[in-house]
């Protein structure tokens, strides 16, 4: 693929949008990342969104699904898809732009695991979203490191829906594209249906991966703040993982949530990500990336797109049900 790298002009386009650059370059082969992830510019330059396209393999009726149902997804914590490919087009879907590091590129960045305060706050912060997703009754199915974007002012949790459109239901996921065997609960790796406290189990293994650079390490190597909290998350049975209050109720020590800002629900993270939340060589990545973004050179393309997008009310694709919480 050309034109992939800040300042380059070579082009590609995926629907009304030009590619500036891979979110992803830096993150090892054996991270896997559910979607392919770009940073784009719309034409007139008045729009900087990281776009998202499937995985080779994956089906792209559910791939749009899932980006559908994200829309709805509430929290403060979250970055839903807010403009979809229109009927007709190859699949892809957009976020707003936000300039951030994905986690395994946090670690490289960094040199290695993060500062436990920088887990902690991660944990919180996530922990708080996964709980408001299932209060509205949907499940997150795609938490692992990758999933997880970290910007100045706290984590974002994309890939929503990647176990469902890796695989339908009834389908061993073990090999599926783009899903991180140590962050994939054990029931759906099996084919099982995601439930909630399937994503209590990614969230360990996305805490435990920040913590030390593994997934699934040694309980030795975790930090001992937080050891017994991530290997509660990682049981194989479900049944023994603790439930999303708890581990909110865990890490926030039993203080109160700041009072919320307009009307933002209040969330007891925001105590947590404050000034020095992210050691500095991270917010150095972090403004360096925008800085690159905002200085890229996006040649207009020869031919505008034919399709116009899909205004976020549209349904070329069936979204699907609201799913139980369990």
């Amino acid at each position: 693929m050309s034109g992939t790298g800040p300042g380059t002009r070579g082009t590609r386009q995926i629907g009304p949008y030009t590619v500036v650059t891979r979110i992803d370059t830096g993150i090892t082969a054996h991270t896997p990342v559910p979607e392919h992830r770009f940073i784009a510019r719309s034409v007139d330059g008045d729009r900087t969104v990281l776009i998202s396209r499937p995985l080779a393999g994956v089906d792209p009726q559910r791939f749009m699904a899932e980006a559908d149902a994200s829309r709805f997804l509430l929290g403060s914590w979250v970055l839903p898809a807010v403009e979809l490919a229109a009927p007709g087009e190859l699949p892809w879907h957009a976020r707003p732009y936000l300039p951030a590091l994905p986690l395994p590129v946090a670690l490289t960045v960094h040199g290695g695991p993060l500062p436990e305060p920088t887990v902690r706050a991660l944990a919180l912060a996530l922990a708080e979203n996964l709980a408001v997703m299932h209060g509205q009754n949907l499940t997150h199915a795609g938490l692992c490191p990758s999933a997880v974007l970290i910007a100045a002012d706290g984590p974002r949790l994309t890939c929503f829906g990647a176990v469902r459109a890796a695989a339908p239901d009834g389908v061993a996921r073990r090999e599926a594209p783009g899903l991180d065997p140590g962050s994939l609960p054990p029931e759906q790796a099996a084919g099982g249906q995601p439930r909630p406290l399937g994503d209590v189990y990614a969230l360990g293994a996305t805490l435990a991966y920040a913590a030390t650079g593994f997934t699934t390490p040694e309980r030795e190597e975790l930090p001992p703040t937080l050891r017994s909290l991530i290997t509660r998350c990682l049981s194989r049975d479900p049944a023994h993982r603790p439930q999303l209050t708890e581990i909110v109720a865990d890490l926030a020590g039993g203080a109160q949530p700041d009072a919320p800002a307009g009307f933002a629900a209040p969330t007891h993270a925001d105590a947590l990500l404050g000034p020095g939340w992210l050691p500095a060589r991270l917010v150095g990545a972090i403004v360096h990336q925008s800085a690159s973004v905002l200085a890229a050179e996006v040649p207009v393309p020869e031919r505008a797109p034919v399709h116009p997008a899909r205004p976020p009310g549209g349904t070329p694709f069936p979204a699907p049900a609201p799913r139980p919480s369990h």
